[in-house]
């Protein structure tokens, strides 16, 4: 099965298309209207004007977060994700209407490997788009608090070179009429600025353990940085234990794919 780019067939833009903001409207209706989600989201001063960026975004607790990290930058330039192509590809007219829409570069199990969503990543970047990555890498997680990082995210970000903006999010755990979530963009990094002085700026060989080691090193970095704000964002996203919890499970599951999904708070 094609994936990433050899899938999309045209180079990702960073133009919002009438049919993009048609969707993200009805998306919107859809999430702030009928469900009443309520998203409160600051730090936007520090999105990068004029060029492409990685979002970097955690924690990953649900189907929510590509939304909520859509709605923490302006329509345009537009988001790009890596996406499961299993997941999303449940039917004919579901795979044409995401081709044409755009935003999603589709992954298979046992497909490309780091070095095609690199290709991917820097397609977007050179665009002038946002390349969002959730390195969790699954929803299981405790809520309110960052899950160890794959190592993926900062070997696109060391290869590519291209700025990283992290995005700390909270509230996604459990859905239900009302939820409430929350989001911050945080100060702009690099992959340089995150592993400092002990890297003297040389990549190593591709796919070395060398340069695996270094890409931990930049996880763990950013991983601290996200963490403390992710901590103060959650409280203010936990609603009374009386409060209603209207459609929790159905909305919780609604994008989900099966699977265990576990939120514990230990």
């Amino acid at each position: 099965m094609k994936e990433g780019l050899d899938w999309l067939e045209r180079a990702p833009e960073a133009r919002a298309s009438l049919l993009y903001r048609l969707v993200r409207l009805a998306a919107r209706f859809v999430l702030f209207g009928l469900f009443r989600f309520r998203i409160r989201t600051s730090g936007q001063e520090h999105l990068p004007k004029g060029r492409g960026y990685l979002l970097i975004a955690a924690a990953h607790r649900g189907w929510m977060d590509p939304f909520v990290a859509m709605h923490a930058v302006p329509s345009e330039p537009r988001c790009w994700f890596l996406g499961s192509g299993p997941s999303t590809f449940t039917s004919r007219w579901r795979e044409s209407l995401v081709h044409r829409l755009g935003g999603l570069l589709p992954v298979w199990r046992g497909g490309l490997g780091v070095a095609g969503h690199v290709r991917s990543a820097r397609a977007v970047v050179d665009a002038g788009a946002v390349f969002v990555q959730m390195p969790e890498g699954t929803v299981n997680g405790p809520p309110g608090r960052v899950g160890p990082f794959r190592p993926g995210a900062a070997l696109i970000a060391l290869r590519t070179g291209a700025t990283i903006v992290p995005l700390a999010i909270a509230g996604t755990e459990e859905l239900y009429l009302g939820r409430r979530m929350a989001s911050q963009v945080l100060a702009p990094t690099s992959a340089r600025e995150l592993l400092g002085d002990a890297w003297d700026g040389v990549l190593p060989e591709a796919d070395s353990r060398a340069e695996l080691e270094l890409a931990k090193r930049a996880s763990e970095a950013l991983a601290a940085r996200l963490t403390p704000v992710v901590e103060a964002l959650y409280p203010w996203t936990v609603d009374p234990p009386a409060k209603p919890r209207r459609l929790r499970r159905r909305l919780t599951w609604l994008l989900l794919g099966p699977g265990p999904l576990q939120h514990e708070a230990s």
